[in-house]
């Protein structure tokens, strides 16, 4: 038997090189999979009978309801929540910020994380057990000059994880956080501050910032996200796990 035989899960930024991995990952382990992202073009060479697409705002709260809602009514149950979407900052010094940056990314980065919990914890407190984990960054740990915003973010979220995973763990809820290091997909090039060179970050400033010496990859977040989904974590919560090949340390 798979790991994820029978199980309904919902992941969201589902397009992303994060996110289509652990879709990928959750269909090869019998997941019925959810997908939620403003654009699901990049799954369109996913071809699979279990795993369904919805092109949505992750911030528009009434259609994210309707959409938990119709899952629930459809399967009679929500397994897991994948909270993999965000967005990055390009480096830029504090006082260059404007106040429509700062909301852009504390909108997509943690309100939505408020959105999506918020329609799932009541399925899951009604079937008296679920799992919630959220998609961070060990930039919440150890800050890099220039994202200051973007590491508030992702601590925010990192808090906001913990406090669900207290206050839902009477119900059988488990919630956690995974900090990625820096990963090989087309976000990092994002963090470049304006006119940088985006390969010579890459490799000078991100890939030699990890002790095992290279970047991390979707699989490797995939990986991850499969393990505290399932039942071999079934004791844990509330906590942060780094996969980030020596990151943090």
């Amino acid at each position: 038997m798979k790991l994820f035989d029978n199980k309904i899960i919902i992941v969201t930024g589902a397009a992303g090189g994060m996110g289509k991995a652990i879709v990928q990952e959750l269909l090869n382990e019998d997941a019925t999979v959810i997908a939620l992202d403003l654009s699901t073009k990049n799954l369109e060479d996913i071809q699979h009978e279990r795993l369904l697409t919805y092109e949505t705002n992750v911030l528009a709260e009434e259609n994210i309801q309707k959409i938990v809602s119709e899952v629930y009514e459809n399967y009679g149950k929500i397994d897991g929540l994948v909270n993999a979407l965000g967005i990055a900052q390009a480096a830029t010094p504090v006082e260059e910020v404007t106040l429509e940056e700062w909301d852009r990314l504390l909108n997509v980065n943690v309100k939505s994380l408020f959105i999506t919990s918020r329609a799932v914890v009541p399925f899951m407190k009604q079937q008296k057990k679920g799992s919630i984990i959220t998609i961070a960054s060990i930039s919440a740990v150890r800050p890099r000059p220039g994202l200051q915003t973007y590491i508030a973010s992702k601590g925010a979220a990192e808090s906001f994880t913990r406090g669900l995973a207290i206050e839902l763990a009477e119900h059988g809820i488990r919630v956690n956080t995974i900090h990625p290091g820096p990963a090989d997909t087309t976000m990092l090039g994002k963090f470049t501050s304006n006119g940088g060179d985006i390969e010579q970050t890459k490799e000078e400033i991100f890939r030699k910032s990890v002790p095992l010496g290279r970047l991390i990859v979707p699989q490797d977040i995939a990986n991850a996200v499969s393990f505290l989904l399932s039942d071999k974590a079934e004791i844990i919560t509330g906590s942060t796990l780094n996969v980030d090949g020596g990151r943090g340390l």
